[in-house]
């Protein structure tokens, strides 16, 4: 018998590390390019044209003055706060809704690696949003002076940007925290929103300009109203209510932070790392 040659082995390509900017560019697309991602998107610029429209509206019908570049920003950035944070929790849920996550975790097993790109493409989102808004909202400001034979009101400073975009970011990383907690759609938005707008928009803020001791246990449960002394400090103070702006302030401000944002974003991010692939 002839003896059979068997021809060497191939090795075996080395398999690279998939960068960290490629993810983040994925789970961008997992946000912004499907279906829900972009009818989410449209609603919000949609929501964003029809407010700057009905104020420069009024503003020409009731001859009213025009409003300055401050309360447009105030105006427009409602609606990116009331349904971009949506984008925020689906970019974590639908994935573990459809199963996908496991794909996702095969490609790259790193989960903290996934979790951050994710928490990178909603910060940038934040950012790009608020960036729309803003920009709207300094043409609202050049078309409201125009309508209104006037010169527009540009009192925006820096710092009161600055607190708007952190605003925003910090309610994005809230929903963010919540989606990777619960690692539900509907179980999210319900607590997102359920806080936001009852507990915070209602609640909490009704209660603290009528009882003393609202004023002094709401600053630190509460993020909207431990942030309204740096925002608005002085319709505060105007309307009789005591502004802690100082170390206390900023003491409040922290806790609330790590209470609704840091928290849950903890806890959530320990879960989407133990949890069974299934």
């Amino acid at each position: 018998m002839s003896a059979v040659s068997v021809a060497p082995s191939t090795p075996l390509p080395t398999a690279t590390k998939v960068p960290f900017g490629r993810l983040v560019m994925v789970e961008w697309r997992k946000m912004t390019d499907t279906r829900a991602g972009r009818v989410m998107l449209m609603i919000t610029g949609g929501l964003i044209a029809l407010v700057a429209a009905v104020i420069l509206l009024i503003t020409a019908l009731a001859d009213m003055a025009a409003l300055d570049a401050y309360n447009w920003m105030s105006a427009l950035s409602f609606p990116v706060s009331l349904l971009v944070p949506v984008l925020a929790i689906m970019i974590v849920t639908q994935e573990w809704g459809q199963r996908t996550h496991m794909v996702t975790f095969t490609l790259e097993p790193s989960r903290l690696k996934v979790v951050f790109a994710k928490l990178v493409a909603v910060f940038v989102l934040g950012i790009v949003t608020m960036a729309i808004a803003v920009g709207v909202g300094a043409l609202g400001t050049l078309l409201g002076g125009a309508i209104a034979g006037t010169d527009p009101n540009w009192n925006v400073t820096g710092e009161a940007l600055a607190w708007t975009l952190a605003t925003q970011i910090l309610y994005l990383l809230m929903g963010f925290g919540f989606a990777m907690l619960l690692l539900n759609t509907p179980a999210a938005l319900v607590i997102y929103y359920g806080y936001t707008l009852i507990l915070e928009a209602s609640v909490f803020s009704a209660l603290y300009f009528v009882f003393d001791w609202a004023q002094n246990v709401f600053p630190w449960i509460s993020m909207q109203v431990a942030m309204m002394p740096f925002i608005a400090g002085d319709q505060m103070q105007t309307a009789g209510v005591a502004v802690e702006d100082g170390a206390l302030g900023y003491a409040r401000l922290f806790t609330s932070i790590a209470l609704w944002v840091g928290l849950p974003l903890v806890l959530g991010t320990m879960r989407v790392l133990k949890s069974e692939l299934k």
